[in-house]
């Protein structure tokens, strides 16, 4: 199977072809922003790298979160859009499921921990490759609670912050995107964003032009 996979929800814009587990061409830059000026050139190069064209692919595989809200959008808009221009599935793969994989190729028991700022971090726990807890967003505190009693490999942004080593793996690799794009159902996991907390944006108060309210005496 060849698989093309998109990942922007965290610190890297990332596309990559995989066929049997094997990388046919792959892009990806470390960047905190500029995804979308980036990603359809990142796509386009590694699917002439990989050789065959878009016609050669049989699915495409997309980080759906929890990651930054506006990288999750860049990538889910633009596989959902090619998907449906070439007719092809496309799968949703969790940011913390990506981590964990990258870390311990499916094997062993495995902490994801990303960095949600605020005092916050999402964190799932992942036993042989397969979720042991559902994808929460704790504080520091519960957090490290959760991890009490065991020995976890602990990866992702947030590893210090829990306890563990600092990690350098702030983003998901690649060839573990291609693994888990392959191995998941389409129907199971449809590209819906992730949300595990509501977006640090706040919605504007008036219009644009209108005037501002004038303060009671």
């Amino acid at each position: 199977m060849r698989v093309l996979v998109i990942d922007t929800a965290l610190d890297a814009c990332t596309a990559g072809v995989f066929e049997d587990g094997r990388a046919l061409g792959v892009r990806s830059e470390v960047m905190a922003r500029g995804h979308s000026e980036r990603l359809g050139g990142f796509v386009r190069d590694a699917v002439a790298e990989a050789g065959g064209g878009f016609e050669a692919l049989d699915r495409i595989g997309v980080t759906v979160g929890p990651g930054s809200f506006t990288g999750l959008r860049v990538g889910l808009a633009f596989a959902q859009g090619l998907g449906a221009a070439l007719d092809l599935p496309v799968v949703g793969v969790s940011t913390l499921e990506a981590l964990a994989r990258s870390a311990d190729g499916g094997q062993g028991a495995t902490a994801a921990v990303i960095d949600a700022r605020r005092g916050q971090v999402y964190l799932q726990l992942f036993e042989a490759g397969r979720p042991a807890s559902e994808p929460e967003a704790l504080s520091l505190e519960d957090a490290v609670a959760r991890l009490s009693g065991r020995a976890w490999r602990i990866t992702g942004s947030g590893a210090a912050l829990v306890g563990g080593e600092p990690s350098t793996l702030t983003a998901p690799d690649p060839a573990a995107l291609g693994t888990l794009t392959a191995a998941l159902d389409p129907t199971t996991r449809p590209p819906r964003p992730l949300y595990l907390r509501a977006p640090d944006a706040i919605p504007p108060t008036r219009l644009p032009g209108q005037a501002r309210p004038v303060p009671a005496a």
